[in-house]
């Protein structure tokens, strides 16, 4: 049976849209927000107020592309969070409103868990591999860090975390020191392409087990360039390729270490799985395929448009909840951090 389900994510500040039916990508439509590039970073009531202004003409581009009705659909699902509340509230409402004037289901899904299950999107041609119960999940993005056991869709244990910084964070913090323009961790990753990754040496935690800390490195990194620039006002630019090259190839071996580690715990698993924005890092895609040669293990990464924040995420979430009759009611409110 085909089951036509419109996804919304508004967590941040994109605001995205998609179609999918079953598991099949129809349309994935994202709006960003190029008014926080000036303050360095999300502003939360800016974002609201751009949410607001393009919800409707995205889902509606959405579901042109799509090639269908509103009225076939047979449901709508949302983000409820984590995230910044009021961009949540933007999603949230728009989804209550929209199911109520269709009739339709409304469910409800986690953003993380959406981001662990882009990889059960499909195109078109039905091809593209997925791994399979159980695998590890890496999750890395601006707000989180941490290894999930997937033991089935629904089925997630986090068996690692930061406990302070998420990787992304890093990233961002590392560019903002730098003076590089907003977003900062994709022009590290721009200009690290360029540069020698064993130029500068950072300080890596000692973390026992599986659980991360980026907030010792950012420090590291911030002491290293103000002793720098004391002694050449123009250290920064003069070795901004390599400075980039370096803070990247850090962070990427800081995961990979414990990556190796958490598949050590778990031998009888062959699959691993990367998900979050920061899965769009060229450094760390690169780290995983040399380690898929290496070691043997089944990676799977997910394509650079469902990597980061997307509505097809909540889309293919979304279904699978459908099939299970997990739906949720005109009563449910966001939340702002994970539960």
């Amino acid at each position: 049976m085909q089951h036509l389900i419109l996804g919304i994510e508004s967590s941040c500040d994109d605001t995205s849209a998609a179609i999918i039916r079953n598991d099949v990508i129809l349309s994935n439509v994202t709006a960003g927000q190029d008014v926080h590039r000036s303050f360095g970073g999300v502003v939360p009531e800016l974002a609201s107020r751009a949410h607001q202004q393009n919800i409707i003409p995205v889902i509606d581009t959405a579901i042109q592309k799509a090639n269908i009705g509103k009225n076939q659909l047979s449901a709508i699902a949302f983000t409820q969070g984590p995230g910044l509340l009021g961009s949540l509230l933007v999603g949230t409402s728009f989804a209550k409103a929209f199911s109520l004037g269709l009739n339709i289901p409304l469910i409800e899904v986690d953003h993380l868990q959406a981001h662990i299950l882009s990889h059960f999107i499909r195109n078109a041609d039905r091809t593209n591999p997925v791994p399979a119960f159980p695998f590890l999940c890496l999750t890395v993005s601006g707000g989180h860090t941490q290894f999930v056991m997937i033991r089935d869709y629904f089925d997630m244990e986090t068996i690692g975390q930061t406990i302070d910084d998420a990787a992304g964070e890093a990233f961002d913090k590392a560019a903002k020191i730098m003076g590089l323009p907003y977003p900062g961790g994709p022009m590290i990753d721009k200009l690290a392409q360029l540069g020698d990754p064993k130029r500068f040496t950072f300080s890596k935690p000692n973390i026992p087990g599986l659980n991360f800390s980026f907030s010792g490195l950012k420090t590291s990194f911030l002491y290293f360039l103000r002793d720098a620039l004391k002694k050449d006002p123009e250290f920064i630019e003069n070795n901004k390729h390599d400075l980039c090259a370096s803070i990247q190839s850090t962070i990427v071996e800081m995961l990979m270490t414990k990556l190796a580690m958490a598949m050590e715990s778990c031998p009888v698993l062959p699959d691993v799985a990367i998900a979050g924005g920061v899965s769009a890092n060229s450094g760390l895609r690169k780290a995983l395929e040399d380690a898929r040669d290496q070691k043997g293990w089944n990676i799977f990464i997910p394509p650079l448009q469902y990597s980061t924040d997307n509505a097809a995420m909540i889309a293919v979430a979304g279904y699978f909840k459908f099939l299970k009759g997990e739906f949720s009611c005109q009563s449910a409110t966001p939340y702002a951090r994970a539960h």
